[in-house]
């Protein structure tokens, strides 16, 4: 009875580390190649199995199967384009053990653009039949802004169109590039008057100049904060609870928010209704705390800029605008797990160049 109470605790084992996950993959690695070769049973063999470890792993990480070739099944771990995300899949990878008969990516990658067809519904999506503009704003000119123009446009069929752009982009491109490069996509109907219709197969060469000459533009920025700026913002909100807002003015006066383009979002809420949607003491001190913990973690000095916190209804959101987004997805994920339990936050992370997110704290 105890050799079969160990069985079944060693099966129930939680995937905590990626050395965890991989020990267990390892394990099971033939019956799941077998199952994705065969193409049979794999809802129940594969599926269900890897998604349950992956999700004991990290929350929201994916994958994609199939057989590369005759002899080699390749799985793709992907955060379908949760930016937080994507640096999970890329260090899983990264330490994957080297197993005969299967190949292991971090995310979607590019197809060649010779080789790419997306059909969906009745409709064809290739190199033939898909033209891009890019478009220019002076006042935001880093912006990598694409509009896309589809030849057997539709009005009645926008979002199977929509759709099968958005695929035939993510193929091509691969989900890394689409994901960090593309500031805005837009399916539009027509041109404007003199705006020139690209080939689709031309938009890679065009990111890769535009990304080029950013870089270069925004080489070596950084900005310290301790002799900023700061200013309190307070209102009444349409509920008649109080709303209030500190924000480094500074920085929202920047001439270089392009070189930190990438917007940490962190919520928290918490139990305000004795207190008109306010923290009460503690939980003012705990949240204070956290925001310290994470200032130490992500500084001003490496990249990390603390613009906006606001507090009322229930809710405080911080603001960080980061040069990149791999450092803070890794401190928040820590974080979030450290105080789970303790106080209910979670945290996003967008591409925002010019922080048009953050324009209403402007004072």
């Amino acid at each position: 009875m105890g050799f079969l109470k160990k069985i079944l605790n060693k099966r129930e084992e939680r995937i905590e580390t990626y050395s965890d996950f991989w020990t267990w993959f390892r394990a099971n690695e033939k019956a799941f190649h077998k199952a994705v070769k065969n193409n049979r049973n794999l809802e129940h063999t594969f599926f269900k199995q890897l998604s349950g470890k992956l999700a004991d792993l990290q929350d929201g990480c994916y994958f994609l199967t199939g057989m590369a070739d005759g002899d080699t099944a390749e799985l793709i771990f992907t955060p379908d384009g949760i930016v937080k995300n994507v640096v999970f899949a890329e260090e899983l990878v990264e330490v994957s053990p080297i197993i005969p008969g299967w190949k292991f990516i971090a995310l979607k990658p590019s197809v060649d653009i010779e080789k790419l067809g997306i059909e969906i519904e009745h409709y064809i999506f290739d190199k033939n039949n898909i033209f891009f503009t890019a478009v220019s704003d002076r006042n935001r000119p880093d912006e990598i802004d694409i509009n896309v123009v589809y030849k057997n446009y539709n009005v009645h069929d926008r979002s199977v169109i929509e759709t099968g752009i958005y695929v035939f982009i993510d193929n091509y491109l691969g989900e890394l590039n689409v994901v960090t490069a593309i500031d805005n996509l837009e399916l539009i109907e027509v041109t404007g008057p003199g705006e020139e219709l690209v080939p689709i197969h031309k938009l890679k060469d065009f990111i890769i100049w535009r990304e080029k000459e950013f870089i270069e533009k925004y080489e070596g920025t950084r900005h310290h904060t301790e002799n900023d700026a700061y200013g309190l913002l307070e209102a009444t909100l349409d509920n008649g609870r109080p709303w209030m807002a500190i924000v480094n003015t500074t920085l929202m006066g920047w001439d270089a928010k392009a070189s930190h383009p990438w917007i940490l979002n962190i919520g928290i809420t918490y139990d305000g209704s004795n207190n008109h949607g306010l923290p009460d003491t503690e939980t003012g001190e705990l949240m204070n705390s956290i925001e310290d913990e994470i200032m130490k973690e992500l500084k001003d000095s490496d990249g990390y800029l603390n613009i906006v916190r606001e507090t009322g209804n229930d809710t405080r959101e911080i603001y960080f605008a980061c040069r990149d987004f791999r450092k803070p997805s890794k401190i928040m994920n820590q974080i979030v797990k450290k105080y789970s339990g303790k106080i209910d936050f979670n945290y996003e992370i967008f591409k925002d160049k010019y922080w048009k997110s953050l324009a209403r704290f402007s004072v």
